[in-house]
């Protein structure tokens, strides 16, 4: 999940209405020009493009502004659906936050992006164990989806990450937690949205 290396400060843009984590996993289907040229100079290239949340406009078709931090998208597969288009399997990898975007003559966005460093790994307090125990009870039931995503049950910023992803946490919370940048911060962010007391 390291940011890439060399010249990578500029990537293509992919704005949802959605948050994606490093680690995470992202399910695409693509239809507009714009975005089908994209995956395939990604996969030619191997490289990848950045997920933002959309803060204002519509993910198809428009105009978009979206959240300052975002992840950037690996693809790991692909196929055709049954209605034609292209579904793309993604991997959240590193972090960003977006200094400039530009949109080209082929109406995809560009962003320059300061990547964002990779959190330690820093092990849950005590105080946080009915969050680690509802990650252990949640990630085997969704793991599937998360391909050969390894669980991490002692780690806060796995924990907190997963927990912003399968929680129903109304998109403004997932961008926070995705913002967070400290994972005991983000730990204690979810404990008081999700109230969870001890017993």
């Amino acid at each position: 999940m390291n940011a890439p290396s060399g010249d990578a400060r500029r990537i293509p843009l992919f704005p949802l209405i959605a948050v994606l984590f490093p680690g995470g996993p992202l399910r695409l289907r693509i239809f507009e020009p714009r975005y089908l040229d994209m995956i395939g100079r990604c996969m030619r290239e191997d490289s990848g493009f950045g997920v933002a949340m959309i803060v204002e406009g519509v993910e198809a078709g428009g105009e978009a502004r979206t959240a300052c931090i975002g992840t950037l998208a690996r693809i790991v597969d692909f196929d055709r659906l049954s209605d034609g288009l292209l579904g793309v399997t993604a991997r959240g990898g590193a972090r960003f936050e977006i200094m400039d975007v530009q949109l080209q003559s082929d109406r995809l966005n560009v962003a320059a992006v300061e990547w964002l460093e990779q959190e330690a790994s820093v092990a849950a307090p005590p105080e946080y164990e009915l969050l680690a125990e509802l990650a252990r009870r949640a990630f085997p039931q969704l793991a599937a989806v998360y391909g050969d995503l390894q669980p991490e049950y002692d780690d806060a910023s796995w924990i907190g990450m997963r927990l912003a992803e399968m929680l129903p946490l109304p998109l403004e919370d997932r961008q926070r937690c995705l913002e967070i940048r400290d994972a005991l911060e983000r730990l204690e962010f979810l404990n008081q949205r999700i109230k969870i007391k001890p017993a």
